[in-house]
């Protein structure tokens, strides 16, 4: 079984050791997934963090469980995102793999497709989805029920799958990412059109502006002792050139979905999750809401250039501030002490064959 990681930030105490008569809840839950994060992450890159970034953070002020694993195969984004939210296995929650084959309709069938939605917010067929496909209530969908439907539960994520699956059925809304237009976008599965605050952040073309300002590193080359070299025959040529920096300023307008594969990624994620909050009004009262937050550029970047490029370190070296800015927004707009943050994977990922070849250690790619 392969290990995952899980780390929790609470900042909201309960008295243990005796009754509670008078439970002080948290205004606001925030999962967050890092799609493809193995969890010796946390201790291969800790010297790396920054003193305010979100990993220390979260392993000085809150709790990891260092002996948790994943009892299924395989270990796919749809799998993993359902799993942790539903609390079960695929073969209770039904999402067997990103795809599957589907016996009664004899084809392959997504996870999150659903035919009989259409798109809110482009005109392309990426928002046909909905999470009708899972078969077990969600942590939102509970807490929807535990609240007489008064929470809000919000699910966000550049990969559709990444929002639906952990928002759950009864969610308020599961925005995903459109890379044929560079806006986010949900289906009429969850609303007839996007809300204000959606429009007014789409219209701020971000993607460009991330382009425009290129990927540097954000330390000299030199420091940056847990990765290969620059440039290796093996890794993907997925952005302009195959080492640093990167010029992609020729995307800009263009080319929208080259952005998963940086960490700009994340950044455009947790800027839009930033939004959300405000916009939704979520842990405005005392009643708790659930945002569910899954950053799906550190796959991209894995597939892309391996764990052990240093594309993936400067990834999430980067996230780590992401992560600290997140928590400074919310000790100032939902309030120190008022919320709890939880941080996981959907899996891991092994190292590239070539990788282990280079290196005398058995592996191949068949």
């Amino acid at each position: 079984m392969q290990r995952i990681l899980f780390v929790a930030l609470s900042f909201f105490c309960i008295a243990q050791g005796r009754a509670q008569t008078n439970l002080q809840r948290p205004k606001l839950v925030v999962g967050l997934m890092v799609d493809q994060m193995r969890w010796d992450y946390l201790y291969r890159y800790f010297d790396r963090f920054a003193p305010n970034g979100g990993f220390k953070r979260m392993l000085n002020n809150g709790f990891s469980c260092e002996n948790a694993m994943i009892p299924y195969t395989p270990t796919y984004t749809g799998c993993g995102h359902s799993s942790v939210y539903t609390g079960s296995v695929p073969a209770i929650n039904g999402i067997a793999g990103n795809y599957w084959w589907d016996k009664e309709k004899m084809r392959s069938v997504y996870c999150a497709e659903d035919n009989t939605v259409n798109t809110v917010g482009s005109k392309s067929s990426q928002g046909k989805m909905s999470p009708r496909n899972m078969l077990s209530t969600t942590i939102g969908d509970e807490l929807k029920i535990a609240t007489n439907f008064q929470s809000k539960v919000v699910g966000i994520a550049i990969k559709d799958r990444g929002g639906i699956l952990p928002a759950g059925h009864s969610a308020d809304a599961a925005y995903w990412y459109d890379n044929s237009v560079g806006d986010w976008i949900t289906s009429d599965y969850y609303m007839k059109a996007l809300p204000a605050w959606v429009n007014e952040f789409n219209n701020r073309k971000m993607v460009n502006k991330y382009y425009q300002d290129g990927w540097k590193l954000l330390y000299p080359a030199t420091t940056y002792l847990q990765s290969t070299a620059d440039e290796k025959d093996y890794e993907a040529k997925a952005l302009n050139g195959n080492k640093f920096p990167y010029d992609l300023s020729a995307y800009a307008g263009k080319d929208f979905g080259k952005i998963s594969t940086t960490p700009m990624g994340n950044s455009l994620t947790a800027e839009f999750a930033k939004a959300a909050i405000l916009g939704e009004q979520l842990g405005a009262d005392k009643i708790t809401d659930l945002l569910a937050i899954s950053f799906s550029s550190p796959d991209y970047l894995g597939h892309s250039y391996g764990p052990n490029s240093i594309e993936a370190e400067d990834g999430m070296l980067r996230l780590d501030q992401e992560l600290g800015a997140l928590f400074d927004f919310l000790d100032k707009k939902v309030g120190v002490g008022q919320y709890t943050v939880f941080l996981t994977a959907d899996h891991g990922v092994a190292n590239i064959p070539e990788f282990m070849t280079e290196h005398k250690i058995p592996g191949e790619e068949l």
